[in-house]
Parts: structure tokens; C-alpha cells; sequence
């Protein structure tokens, strides 16, 4: 997937949440991701949040330590 279609879904998801306390945004934009997006894209995720996480909300930067990491099978 393109790294800019990655950055506006989890914009969106980020932009939903900010409406939420701080802690309950951070949980929800973590868990959505962890739930719903596929090991690539949280791979791809956590590639562009290496990378200087250029264009991501604060809030999905927030939610990173918590997303869950794909497992990777040998």
C-alpha cells in the first residue's frame, strides 16, 4: 500500500478518537489497528513511524507503543 493511503487511514482513525480523553483515544486508535489492520500494514505502519512519522496525527504516535507488532514466522 502507498505510505500516503496508510497516513490518512490512520488519520482517520486518529480524528475519530481525538474526541475521546487522551487515554481513552490513545487505547482506541491502538486496539482499532491491532484488531482490524492486517500484520503489513502495521509492518508498513511502524516503518513510516521509524522513518520520522512525517504526516501522522499526534495521536496515532501516541498509540504506537501499544498497536500490537505482527509476529514473524522463520
Amino acid at each position: 500500500m502507498k505510505p500516503e493511503k496508510l497516513i490518512y487511514m490512520a488519520n482517520q482513525i486518529a480524528t475519530f478518537f481525538e474526541s475521546k480523553k487522551e487515554a481513552e483515544g490513545i487505547e482506541g486508535v491502538a486496539a482499532h489497528i491491532s484488531d482490524f489492520w492486517e500484520p503489513r500494514m502495521r509492518d508498513q505502519l511502524f516503518q513510516i513511524i521509524a522513518d520520522g512519522g512525517n504526516g501522522l496525527r499526534p495521536l496515532v504516535l501516541k498509540a504506537a507503543p501499544q498497536i500490537r507488532k505482527p509476529v514473524e514466522i522463520d
